[in-house]
């Protein structure tokens, strides 16, 4: 809307098609007597006189407010609508009892878009409304309750603490994220309520295009910040502290995109937003042209004759990819994207039959532990940057450590080596009883 006359003739206009839809006779009686406003103070009077004759009290609920944000005309709207509620709290005014803007993610950040990007800053013309600082998210004992109001209903004898608990790792409890990922299992994987039937929905999930996945790649794509912001986290494990001043932490966190832990740090919001995000960047990187990978694709043999996937094979292979595509000039492109191309390697390798997340261990070492699973197997891969052999011999202790509390006798570490003089080596370690092959790329 240009003027303010087009919108407010097409606001009154909208209003009395939905009053014909309705059959409100006595409400439309009202339209017949009075002139279309002109002037948004017109449409103020309009609207008073409006509520004035309604039977009982009217709410305004207006939708795709962020998208409509980007129009002076209609932030001039809300501003009318501001300054009528507050003259009704005084008793000077007649208006609607309540103002419900949906489809806006927090109503101070909308900003005037008309303005250049130096110039930007926060507008907030309905400020009024109160705090509303309710988790809605569930719990492990909230999705425990409903699969076994589920497995009751349908008869089936589940493991529900165990499934409960996993579907909470990987979704933090996002209501949409909890309902897919048990809807899929439903209703498209045979009822599989098992620990590898959440991982297949997972990955079902992903594939998907859906509102959530959508808005979430477009915000990283609309906000250079906050993507830059998430390859700090994702890519090179950076240890940020939440401060609600900064203004790509604040956005970040009022978009959904991250949460604060225990210890004020900033981290993905879900494990399923984590994975998203790193196909993303991964895909991007797999476009580009520092990863030739055509001649290491699948078709290399990386699978024994009963189908299953020799880990260490792959990290020679990618050992190899690196030797023969990465010169000194390209030293600060591999220190910054290393474990990034590493996802994007494996990733066409265990494509429609694994499953892979990454835990990130904040410490001096920058860990990150890549989990994948294929077939009935699940595979531990450490990946870490070389800061010398003490910390190292540390690190392989501390690997030992986590592959016995997940029950695993072998795992895999990959150390990225950014010295120019480095040796590209890989040997199998025995470390307490653990057997580790570790490749230096």
């Amino acid at each position: 809307f240009s003027t303010d006359k087009n919108f407010c003739s097409s606001f009154v206009y909208l209003l009395k098609k939905s009053l014909e839809s309705q059959k409100k006779e006595k409400l439309l009686s009202f339209f017949e007597t009075r002139f279309v406003p002109q002037s948004f103070i017109e449409l103020s009077t309009f609207l008073s006189d409006f509520v004035r004759i309604s039977e009982g009290e009217v709410v305004l609920l207006i939708d795709e407010v962020d998208r409509a944000s980007n129009f002076s005309i209609f932030l001039q709207f809300l501003g009318m609508l501001r300054s009528k509620y507050l003259n009704q709290l005084e008793g000077l005014e007649v208006s609607f009892q309540s103002v419900v803007l949906a489809g806006v993610h927090d109503i101070k950040n909308i900003k005037l878009s008309l303005r250049s990007e130096e110039e930007k800053q926060y507008n907030s013309p309905w400020n009024i409304a109160a705090e509303f600082d309710v988790d809605m998210s569930f719990s492990s004992e909230e999705i425990s309750s409903m699969l076994k109001e589920y497995a009751g209903e349908h008869g089936l004898e589940i493991d529900i603490l165990q499934l409960s608990q996993e579907i909470y790792k990987y979704s933090s409890g996002y209501p949409y994220l909890v309902s897919s990922i048990c809807k899929i299992i439903d209703e498209k994987l045979e009822k599989d309520w098992t620990s590898k039937g959440i991982q297949k929905a997972i990955s079902k999930l992903l594939e998907e295009s859906n509102t959530l996945f959508d808005d979430l790649i477009k915000n990283v794509e609309n906000h250079s910040d906050i993507s830059e912001l998430l390859h700090s986290i994702l890519i090179d494990d950076a240890e940020i502290t939440y401060n609600p001043d900064h203004s790509t932490l604040s956005k970040s966190f009022m978009y959904g995109i991250i949460k604060k832990d225990e210890m004020n740090k900033v981290a993905i919001s879900n494990k399923i937003f984590e994975i998203r995000l790193y196909n993303y960047y991964s895909a991007q990187l797999e476009i580009s042209k520092y990863s030739n990978f055509k001649p290491y694709a699948p078709s290399y043999k990386y699978f024994d004759e009963k189908g299953i996937l020799d880990m260490s094979k792959v990290l020679l292979r990618f050992q190899d990819f690196i030797q023969g595509n990465y010169s000194d000039k390209d030293g600060k492109f591999y220190e910054r994207q290393g474990r990034l191309l590493l996802i994007a390697f494996i990733k066409p390798i265990i494509n429609g039959h694994g499953f892979y997340y990454v835990e990130s261990q904040h410490s001096y070492e920058r860990r990150s532990d890549l989990i994948i699973s294929y077939g009935e197997k699940e595979y531990i891969l450490e990946l870490k940057v070389w800061y010398g052999e003490k910390y190292h011999e540390e690190g392989l202790e501390q690997l030992a450590t986590y592959l016995k509390s997940r029950g695993q006798k072998e795992g895999y570490l990959a150390v990225f080596n950014f010295n120019k003089k480095k040796e590209f080596t890989s040997a199998w370690r025995e470390v307490r009883g653990k057997r580790i092959f570790e490749v230096m790329l």
